[in-house]
């Protein structure tokens, strides 16, 4: 990086810290920058502050919204009494757009990861439970990820709930 401008060396940093981009990638977005107009630079910058001011966490499910209460929480056609956990709002868009389910969902934002310092504290559990111990739910769809964390935070929630009048089910391998 030592043939870069400061300028250019700062927005390679700052862009090397998004998840899955490594110092050369950083580099060709920059260089892409760069080379964009100052009318999409702008835009692209005025995106990425407005995500920032307006988007928060849906106070029922956690996922993401601009809203108090997000479109799916909302939706008085949704089975209310069936949740389905997700780790992150990206797998809750990809059931979202198989258009086979019409509950509610839960977001745990992560799984897992006693390695990386993530126990279940640092899980959306107790907002979870919360909604549990309201009564309505009587099924939950465990829906995380089939690697070893989203495997490990399906046991934490089958033991949590096991005690529980409801019906817990896994959703099947091999769905993408």
């Amino acid at each position: 990086m030592k043939a870069y401008a400061q300028p250019i060396k700062k927005l390679i940093s700052e862009l090397g810290k998004l998840p899955g981009i490594g110092e050369k990638t950083a580099a060709r977005l920059a260089n892409y920058i760069l080379r964009s107009t100052e009318d999409d630079v702008i835009k692209l910058a005025e995106s990425i502050v407005e995500v920032k001011k307006k988007i928060r966490l849906c106070r029922v499910c956690l996922n993401l919204t601009e809203e108090d209460t997000c479109y799916i929480c909302s939706d008085a056609s949704r089975d209310k009494e069936t949740i389905c956990v997700v780790e992150d709002p990206d797998a809750l868009a990809a059931i979202e757009e198989s258009g086979g389910y019409r509950g509610t969902y839960h977001v745990l934002h992560g799984a897992l990861a006693p390695l990386d310092g993530i126990g279940p504290d640092n899980l959306r559990l107790g907002e979870l439970v919360r909604r549990i111990d309201e009564g309505q739910v009587k099924e939950i769809i465990v829906a995380t990820n089939t690697n070893v964390q989203g495997e490990s935070t399906a046991l934490l929630l089958t033991r949590m709930f096991k005690e529980k009048n409801i019906k817990l089910t896994r959703i099947a391998m091999g769905m993408p």
